[in-house]
């Protein structure tokens, strides 16, 4: 029998913000069904949801990303072990680090003083490590230090393999130099998207100096903050089967796949990404969720707005034309696919805007949804109808 994958789908209308900005400031876009669209990369929203986890999970279980991979060991190899000096841990962690990661000098910062002490090698990337793939190491850093037997390559590689956190074991691993420690990732986000066409803005502004003279009328400062208003689509996946594998070893991977999914699914819709927040005060909740537990494969719903929604086309705001739009689309894809899902919940506030979802299953509270999942997640429970 396939494998339970759990779909989410997220309608939230943003005010006036500009969550993730390019290279040149502008909040993102893109081009989907002709027209252009507010767009917020998967990036920007996995990095928010992991962070949220910050709240709800134990630090034991998640994960360290970092270039300074020296560092971090040589700070862990003295909490364990403190009779070891600084200088022999950093040397210890370079030395075993060095057996698998390929480690560099790290950039000389330009106002850096000529006397400053020099520091620890870095990796050229961001590494992601469990922390209790960090203990493995330290443990491995500690022998060096002391005189024990030295670690092998494979030492630290079986190290880099066991005991992946939950946030690895969602968002993936990719060592191009080192592919036996790849982790792949058993979530996908994809990037949100507005169900409309925007066009961006530019607010100006002024700001007033509190020292200036008064008679002088001028600013002290003045510029321009690019943003736009939208309802975005968003829709991330957890394969559960596979992320029950990647925990693997996380002591009981059932009960750690179900709090890595409740954890995952309660993040996703609750987070935001931090782009000019203070800016714009822009953070909402979403207007709709559904969640879909499926036994096939995962589908994403976007092709309900690739024709762009316009307010007013169902006589009612772009959410309510979005909401029937999603359910309509959703409803004749799974019958003309086969891809009903098993179970499906909605979590959304009523009314006439939003009623249409019941349609598509049982109407739940976040924190009943948080619940059911705990229970879709465990091998061998029953999936409700």
């Amino acid at each position: 029998m396939p494998g339970i994958v759990i779909d989410v789908h997220i309608l939230q209308t943003v005010p006036p913000s500009n969550l993730n900005r390019d290279d040149t400031g502008s909040p993102k876009t893109a081009v989907y069904g002709g027209v252009r669209r507010a767009r917020v990369s998967s990036q920007a929203w996995k990095r928010a949801t992991r962070k949220a986890f910050d709240s709800t999970l134990d630090t034991a279980e998640l994960g360290i990303r970092t270039i300074r991979l020296v560092q971090v060991l040589s700070y862990r190899v003295t909490d364990i072990a403190p009779q070891i000096t600084a200088d022999d841990a950093t040397t210890a962690a370079t030395s075993t680090l060095g057996l698998a990661v390929k480690l560099e000098k790290p950039r000389t910062k330009p106002n850096a003083p000529k006397d400053a002490p020099e520091e620890p090698d870095q990796s050229g990337y961001l590494f992601f490590l469990s922390r209790r793939q960090l203990d493995r190491l330290a443990d491995l850093a500690i022998r060096v230090a002391t005189g024990g037997t030295k670690p092998t390559k494979r030492d630290v590689l079986e190290a880099l393999r066991a005991q992946q956190s939950i946030d690895i074991s969602l968002f993936g691993r990719m060592v191009a130099e080192a592919p036996e420690i790849n982790v792949d990732a058993a979530a996908q986000v994809a990037h949100a998207i507005s169900v409309h066409a925007v066009d961006n803005e530019f607010d100006y502004f002024t700001a007033a100096d509190d020292r200036a003279p008064t008679d002088n009328a001028g600013a002290g400062m003045i510029g321009t903050v690019e943003f736009n208003s939208s309802t975005l689509y968003r829709y991330a996946t957890v394969d559960v089967e596979h992320l029950r594998e990647n925990l693997d070893g996380a002591g009981d991977p059932d009960a750690a796949t179900a709090r890595a999914v409740q954890a995952f699914v309660r993040a996703i819709i609750t987070s935001m990404p931090t782009g000019k927040q203070n800016t714009f005060a822009n953070r909402t909740l979403p207007d709709a969720v559904i969640v879909q537990v499926r036994r096939s494969q995962p589908v994403n719903l976007v092709g309900a707005f690739e024709d762009p929604v316009v307010a007013g086309e169902d006589g009612g705001g772009r959410l309510r034309s979005a909401v029937q739009r999603l359910v309509s689309y959703a409803q004749s894809t799974d019958n003309t696919f086969g891809t009903h899902p098993v179970t499906t919940y909605v979590v959304h506030r009523g009314g006439a805007t939003t009623d249409a979802l019941d349609q598509l299953g049982q109407r739940v509270t976040l924190e009943e949804l948080i619940q059911a999942l705990a229970g879709v997640s465990r091998r061998g429970q029953a999936v409700p109808a």
